[in-house]
């Protein structure tokens, strides 16, 4: 079986990935902070699909972590797809960039590019994974008010991604903007917002499943467009 390895696996869109990848046959090797929430999905995932879920907790700016995961997957068989999904905001709420706190800053580019990439440098020592998703926001090319430093780190990622796609040419590397959904990180971002109607990450997953099956070229992906049929790059919301 191919085998995937998803940050940020114990909810939202994480989550949501790797039930749509263990419903293809996919193993998996998730990760995620909190320890009980990771081991619950878990189970629930191999329980359901009858894949083999390997739940690893952590932090992945931890480099003995990172390297945790990546021997996980040589345990099922080497690494076949790496979901960096792992992300954190750098204030909670969001905050004009007048008062972002610098420690929350250099958080959040420490998680959303620099573990990013310390992943996939211990991935490629291990094996040549077939490819790389990385997770996008569209406030990595909008001006958004008080979304500045998140918006700075997926700038940064998006670069790096491209980059890597140009000196890996054996690799295919994805930047996925996913557009707007109902998940814990948004509420946290914009709390007066977070009972407004949003697409679930459940709905966005497929978007996700046609890069993996149809393997387009390298490159930035908004999810809305994959959905619709245009495997179209750019544009796509928060």
């Amino acid at each position: 079986m191919p085998v995937a390895m998803i940050t940020g696996g114990s909810k939202g869109l994480g989550r949501a990935l790797a039930g749509a990848l263990a419903g293809e046959g996919w193993d998996l090797v998730l990760d995620a902070r909190t320890a009980g929430v990771l081991e619950e999905t878990a189970r629930e995932l191999s329980g359901r699909y009858g894949t083999r879920v390997v739940a690893v907790p952590g932090d992945v700016t931890d480099a003995a972590h990172r390297a945790d995961l990546v021997a996980a997957a040589g345990s099922l068989g080497g690494l076949d797809l790496l979901v960096s999904n792992a992300s954190v905001l750098g204030a909670e709420p969001l905050v004009r960039l007048d008062a972002l706190p610098l420690e929350g800053l250099r958080r959040a580019l420490e998680t959303n590019v620099v573990a990013a990439l310390g992943l996939v440098q211990e991935a490629l020592r291990a094996s040549e994974a077939g490819a790389v998703v990385v997770i996008s926001s569209d406030a990595a090319a909008e001006p958004y008010p008080t979304w500045g430093g998140y918006g700075a780190s997926k700038a940064a990622l998006d670069q790096l991604a491209a980059v890597l796609g140009e000196e890996e040419p054996g690799l295919r590397v994805w930047a996925v903007d996913p557009g707007d959904m109902a998940t814990d990180l948004y509420a946290a971002a914009v709390p007066e917002d977070a009972d407004a109607s949003r697409p679930s990450p459940e709905s966005v997953a497929p978007a996700f499943l046609r890069l993996v099956r149809e393997r387009p070229a390298g490159g930035r992906y908004a999810a809305p467009a994959l959905l619709e049929g245009a495997a179209g790059q750019g544009g796509g919301t928060r």
